[in-house]
């Protein structure tokens, strides 16, 4: 088995609503950019270098993905966009065993979700504020054992949850 690796689920920042626009196509508000901005200040101080990102294809979440300020190989998917636990589960699979950080960008109640569904731990303070709230630019960090293709419900442990206000 091979070390620990450390997941990050991070929600969108706050998105605007255009009159006429599609869902898919929400861009991020002023706020929004801010918040992204701190989730990514949060991120590169308080974790290791992510190493690869997984991002829906909404432009909310590309602009989030963007506004942090994090660079990493992304791959944006159609299939997180309204994804629910087990739809993100089966991308985080597929990511390449050298990955040790990973991050995740999507939306809610996907990330909160899949945030619970992997946690190990679900009686701790982290869960607690997950079950709450889990606004806009929110993130969960979790570890998880072993290799991304054998990641779990209930096998990994949530280390943080995090607002960056």
């Amino acid at each position: 088995m091979t070390n620990s690796r450390t997941l990050v689920l991070l929600r969108h920042g706050k998105s605007a609503y255009p009159e006429g626009t599609p869902d898919h196509e929400r861009p991020l508000a002023e706020r929004g950019l801010r918040q992204a901005g701190l989730a990514g200040d949060w991120i590169r101080t308080h974790l290791p270098p992510i190493d690869a990102v997984l991002c829906s294809s909404a432009r909310r979440t590309r602009e989030t993905l963007s506004a942090t300020g994090l660079t990493a190989p992304t791959s944006f998917r159609d299939e997180l966009y309204g994804a629910g636990p087990e739809e993100i589960l089966a991308q985080i699979a597929h990511t390449a065993p050298e990955v040790s950080t990973l991050l995740v960008v999507g939306h809610e109640p996907g990330m909160p979700a899949t945030a619970l569904t992997l946690a190990g731990n679900i009686d701790s303070p982290a869960a607690d504020g997950i079950r709450s709230r889990f606004p806009t630019s929110a993130l969960a960090v979790l570890s998880v054992p072993g290799d991304w293709r054998d990641i779990a419900p209930s096998g990994s442990t949530l280390v943080t949850f995090h607002i960056p206000r």
